[in-house]
């Protein structure tokens, strides 16, 4: 199976229907962002392990959140949580200026690596994503990819005004709830799909 498999195949009956993210998904290798013993099962709608207790992101979870950025080509987006890259590239793949945030030194190291070869135009920064990274903000899109508590105040003052941003949260009825948050004079939350992610962490390793 290929990429355009997956997305032809798991995403698109899914009701993802942006024809720009589906055709980004198809042109990013996923089987280039697993370990090596995972890669046959790299098309497949599942998350899969990359290490450090850290999880890909399911391909179908990475369609909607992408979506739901409702993004345009050059807008500036913060990632919280890069992993393996796959995210990150996705994004770079819409031709949307990327600086992604991961706590873990090896994993950031690994996906700056396999980003670079790909020539996918990411900036890895090893540092607590929970802080944001001011020196770029303001962003015109922030997406998380681990489960917060909370929407984090950095990554509230970083948003620009009317920016967007996509998070699974903890909710109270139990699980966690896709949030996208928009900036315009007031917040306004709108809630989606029930979801699965590791827990966002302090500090880094």
């Amino acid at each position: 199976m290929e990429a355009s498999d997956m997305v032809e195949t798991q995403i698109i009956g899914r009701d993802v229907k942006d024809l720009r993210v589906l055709d980004a998904m198809c042109s990013v290798p996923r089987h280039l962002f697993v370990p090596d013993e995972c890669s046959g099962d790299a098309y497949i709608d599942r998350p899969l392990p990359i290490g450090e207790r850290q999880t890909i992101s399911q391909p179908y979870m990475v369609g909607k959140m992408t979506e739901l950025l409702a993004s345009e080509p050059e807008m500036k987006v913060l990632e919280i949580g890069t992993g393996s890259g796959y995210q990150s590239a996705v994004l770079a793949a819409l031709h949307l200026r990327v600086w992604s945030l991961e706590r873990i030194e090896i994993l950031a190291s690994r996906a700056e690596e396999t980003l670079r070869r790909l020539n996918f135009n990411v900036t890895v920064i090893h540092c607590d994503g929970r802080g944001g990274y001011e020196p770029e903000a303001p962003y015109d899109r922030i997406i998380v990819t681990a489960a917060s508590s909370r929407v984090e105040p950095a990554w509230d003052q970083q948003l620009a005004e009317g920016g967007r941003l996509v998070a699974p949260i903890n909710v109270v009825s139990g699980g966690q709830r896709l949030l996208v948050r928009e900036k315009r004079s007031v917040f306004r939350n709108t809630w989606y799909d029930y979801c699965r992610f590791v827990p966002i962490l302090s500090g880094v390793d």
